[in-house]
């Protein structure tokens, strides 16, 4: 897999990924918000494929169709699940700052971002565990190589995600085939060196600004090709604020960037 990016980290991370004697080094972080018809089946899926390497954090948002009841009545049977319940809705970008937060205070090598909703196939995880052997960061990549692995998405709206991946890299330069990718897997280390007070953005927003203060501060980012299916149960979050968010942070970011505030 060749390398995205020419700086080279301070550190190079070349310690090696985990094996089964490295019981919870991964934490997998999971918000959600009326996700009762998914979560069960995710997490018996991530319990069963990486029984002894991965716990789950479940980040809820108040979800009145009982997901935070189902994940709570799973604890007892379920090794290294864990969850936040939040009052109210309150945004992807918090949740997963929430769960980052968790995971370094908790001592995990490794943080995953995942969503709920079976997008993100558990199996591939393996994958990016095998990529994180030199690696700081790795993204799940929809576009790779000049291809497009989506799956019952509307035209428009493959569209909309395939033109703001190349907007996205146009404006800011961020070497990443697949930007607003939601399928990740961070070093604890990663997340140390960013100040993560100073994010406060959301949606496809959250996830440019991550890779791309990850990119600026030289770490090693990596991509492997996922499938991404749309989910066949519940609703989609994305929001048309959502939309107009990306449009202008990657203007931000390559301003704030440009005079030394990132």
């Amino acid at each position: 897999m060749p390398e995205l990016k020419s700086v080279t980290p301070e550190k190079p991370c070349i310690t090696p990924f985990l094996d089964a004697s490295s019981a919870s080094s991964v934490l997998v972080i999971i918000p959600t918000f009326n996700e009762a018809d998914n979560i069960w089946r995710l997490v018996s899926e991530l319990s069963s494929l990486y029984p002894s390497i991965a716990d789950v954090l479940v980040i809820d948002d108040n979800s009145p169709d009982g997901t935070r009841d189902i994940v709570l009545s799973m604890q007892a049977t379920t090794r290294g699940l864990h969850i936040i319940s939040r009052e109210k809705k309150l945004g992807l970008g918090t949740a997963y700052l929430t769960g980052f937060r968790y995971a370094l205070e908790k001592g995990y090598r490794y943080i995953v971002e995942m969503d709920a909703d079976f997008s993100h196939d558990p199996a591939m995880l393996q994958s990016f565990f095998d990529a994180m052997n030199g690696a700081d960061l790795v993204i799940g990549s929809r576009y790779m190589n000049n291809t497009v692995n989506v799956v019952n998405w509307p035209l428009g709206r493959l569209i909309l995600s395939k033109m703001a991946s190349i907007y996205t890299r146009l404006i800011t330069g961020l070497p990443v085939a697949d930007p607003t990718s939601g399928f990740k897997c961070f070093r604890a280390e990663v997340l140390r060196g960013l100040d993560l007070e100073r994010i406060n953005s959301q949606g496809y927003s959250f996830q440019i600004e991550m890779n791309f203060r990850v990119w600026k501060k030289g770490f090693t980012i990596r991509e492997v090709p996922i499938v991404f299916v749309d989910r066949s149960v519940g609703k989609s979050k994305m929001s048309k604020k959502n939309i107009r968010e990306a449009i202008w942070i990657v203007w931000w970011l390559k301003i704030k960037s440009m005079l030394g505030f990132l």
